[in-house]
């Protein structure tokens, strides 16, 4: 019991509350979305518990996915993004790396015998990660930030945690040393390892308890002096794509998220097609999806996510790489699309 007590995390307090209140995007107690958002709309587009509980060989590969192992090394002035499986990603941008959202737990959930459990295996061990510069982080749900995955790199690295506002809270209260947490707003950086990492706003909620946004939900560039990376974290479709791509912009690559949809909560995650739409938004030049193939936390058939975006791709002329977890790329030269998620969708 003690460790899932942890789990949940710890709320702001002290400074990091004052600086949590003095925020724009808090009001009334809470953080808000620029744009209005429900999380959950109303009458017949709420699924069903029945709807959650019945499907699953849909909503799973039909075979093992497969994955591609090997050591990552870094080019000096290249850039290079592994995809680890749902939203850990690892980019290699001139010569620093960046780990996104690591979660390498069997289940994203407080305690390890409840919640969605993972559909494929971490394609390395948290232990043969090569020198990391940043961690970062998008925002507060459990399938983002995995205490035992936090813990686990604060012993085996000396990176620093870049955070929204008020997500410092749980990385102090899971042992994490003030000096290695860097707390940002919307549209404040940080530099690190001759990187500017930059807080960007995204349409979502946070809360790892029935208590909603405490702490801020964020996307991120992260953009060296030649070379520029966006990840959306969660984030519905908003107009503030186009903003962040006309201020930030443009982008190598787009690290944008494609599952765990439904018509329930079409503000908080972004359909594929919608995906695209973002992309373009940001100007984008090649996009790698993320949030999907890992955990089963939707109702959509397991391919369907990539599946839709290949064709909407496709339609809008859009640069499309689809790694298997694991796999390194090279976004100057990025592998011919190969459709290897087909074979297990049956």
């Amino acid at each position: 019991m003690p460790a899932i007590l942890a789990a949940l995390g710890a709320t702001p307090s002290g400074a990091r509350a004052e600086r949590v209140r003095r925020s724009p995007h808090f009001r009334d107690g809470s953080f808000r979305n620029s744009t209005p958002t429900r999380t959950m709309v109303g009458g017949e587009s709420r699924p069903s518990v029945r709807e959650f509980l019945t499907g699953g060989e849909r909503r799973r590969p039909s075979a093992p996915v497969p994955l591609v192992t090997g050591e990552a090394a870094t080019s000096a002035d290249g850039l290079h993004l592994t995809w680890y499986g749902h939203a850990t990603v690892l980019v290699e941008i001139e010569g620093a790396r960046v780990l996104l959202d690591p979660v390498w737990s069997d289940r994203c959930s407080p305690t390890p015998g409840i919640g969605p459990k993972r559909l494929h295996p971490m394609p390395v061990a948290l232990a043969d990660l090569p020198r990391i510069d940043a961690i970062v982080i998008s925002h507060d749900h459990y399938d983002h930030l995995d205490m035992p995955t936090v813990q686990a790199l604060t012993r085996s690295q000396q990176a620093p945690f870049l955070v929204p506002l008020g997500v410092g809270a749980h990385l102090e209260r899971w042992g994490v040393p003030e000096h290695r947490i860097i707390e940002l707003d919307w549209e404040e950086s940080a530099d690190v390892a001759g990187l500017t990492l930059t807080a960007t706003e995204a349409r979502h909620f946070s809360g790892r308890t029935l208590r909603r946004n405490g702490t801020l939900w964020s996307s991120w560039v992260i953009a060296g002096e030649q070379r520029r990376v966006f990840y959306t974290g969660d984030s519905g479709y908003f107009d503030g794509y186009a903003e962040i791509g006309e201020r930030h912009g443009p982008f190598d690559a787009t690290l944008m998220q494609i599952g765990a949809y439904d018509k329930g909560w079409p503000e908080i995650h972004m359909f594929p097609e919608e995906a695209v739409a973002a992309h373009l938004d940001l100007r984008g030049d090649l996009l790698i999806p993320v949030h999907w193939a890992t955990f089963n936390l939707a109702l959509h058939p397991w391919a369907e996510p990539v599946d839709r975006l290949w064709a909407e791709a496709k339609a809008r002329d859009v640069n499309l790489a689809v790694p298997r977890p694991g796999e390194r790329v090279d976004v100057t030269a990025p592998p011919a699309l190969d459709p290897w998620w087909q074979a297990l969708s049956s």
